[in-house]
């Protein structure tokens, strides 16, 4: 290998590099070595950190190599070469760093609660501050002429850094209790808090993290119409007043209803609604539309507690059969609501037993119709 008398790296026009090694490690004491600005050259022997160069010209001795002269025999003359590696690193802050959530994340909106799923977008600048602390514990073997790039740095963090941006604007949002409507005017703060989050895992590897930006957090557009429902909403209650209000919704629902072939009952199943909300409108919108009579009696449906009349054995809202239902007990011939277990006479069991093959069998019974396996076994 040719032996050098000047070593000098002018780095590369992107400026996407951080530790650049040099082809050249045959050296000889008179060598020149060239740092430019923004870099820092470290001579390695042996795996082992000898001697740094700060910007400026050098011209390499014994004066200057005070570590590598206790490991390199300089005992045959300043001619004599002698080998180490010279690795450059870039000082420079590096801005255009850019950062993005590969997948959503999903929260639920604190003010409105709807689903959210959120994506987030920025931009990053590092600056590599403790090299040294960088080179060891980071840097292994690198072949001649090879490149850490800038890029490189940026997907050994990606994991770390997306997770903890993602961990810290789900908790911003949730604590804080910011909007999705909001989330746009908090952005500036948002960024402090994560740099001082983020900025951790990055000082334990030697770097500074000069900025950090949120350039934007997106949403679904259906995520978006969800709010704007729930704002058309209370806008309307807003200008027609409570009553007038609840009364549209109320025809609303009854229309909707109209189409639906399971009734109000069905409309509130498929359309999600709660039990207890869905209850009460039907109870609201009963006590609306029908005119009671003070001379007729009313009685409440167990199934979906519209108000119907007593005589009724069928509800007119939902169909469901109001014919009180009743079991037998086989023992002592009492009469039961089909929902018990035991009778309430003499207690015997309601159950019909189950043969082992999977039959249910007459309380009468004595042997399996199925199998043939007598009762008293199965019992």
């Amino acid at each position: 290998m040719p032996i050098f008398d000047r070593v000098k790296f002018d780095g590369l026009r992107s400026r996407d590099w951080l530790i650049y090694k040099h082809p050249n490690e045959k050296l000889v004491l008179g060598t020149t070595l060239i740092v430019n600005e923004g870099q820092v050259a470290i001579f390695v022997k042996g795996g082992q950190i000898c001697d740094v160069f700060n910007s400026g010209t050098h011209v390499l001795s014994t004066n200057n190599l005070p570590l590598l002269h206790h490991v390199v025999n300089f005992a045959y003359g300043g001619d004599t070469p002698f080998s180490a590696e010279i690795y450059f690193i870039n000082l420079t802050v590096k801005l255009d760093l850019y950062w993005g959530t590969s997948d959503p994340i999903q929260l639920i909106d604190p003010k409105y609660f709807v689903k959210l799923r959120i994506r987030a977008f920025g931009q990053l600048a590092l600056r590599l501050d403790d090299y040294l602390l960088f080179f060891t514990e980071v840097i292994g073997s690198m072949n001649k002429d090879d490149i850490v790039s800038f890029e490189k740095v940026q997907d050994y963090f990606k994991g770390s850094l997306i997770t903890s941006i993602k961990t810290e604007l789900a908790n911003k949002i949730i604590n804080e209790k910011i909007s999705a409507l909001e989330i746009t005017t908090e952005l500036h703060n948002i960024s402090n808090s994560l740099k001082e989050k983020i900025s951790e895992e990055f000082n334990a590897y030697g770097f500074i993290m000069a900025h950090f930006h949120i350039q934007s957090i997106n949403f679904p557009e259906e995520d978006f119409n969800k709010i704007n429902e729930i704002l058309q909403d209370k806008a309307k209650f807003e200008i027609m007043g409570d009553n007038r209000y609840v009364t549209q919704r109320s025809f609303d629902i009854y229309e909707s209803a109209a189409s639906n072939e399971n009734g109000v009952a069905g409309l509130f199943a498929t359309s999600g609604v709660g039990l207890g909300v869905g209850q009460g409108m039907v109870t609201m919108m009963n006590q609306q539309v029908q005119q009671p009579s003070n001379n007729v009696t009313h009685k409440i449906c167990p199934s979906c507690h519209g108000n119907i009349l007593s005589t009724s054995k069928f509800c007119n809202l939902c169909g469901e059969n109001l014919t009180l239902k009743v079991i037998t007990c086989h023992s002592c011939q009492s009469e039961n609501e089909e929902s018990s277990k035991f009778c309430s006479s003499c207690g015997t069991s309601l159950h019909k037993p189950v043969c082992s093959c999977g039959q249910e069998l007459d309380v009468t019974s004595k042997f399996c119709n199925n199998c043939g396996t007598p009762v008293e076994s199965i019992q």
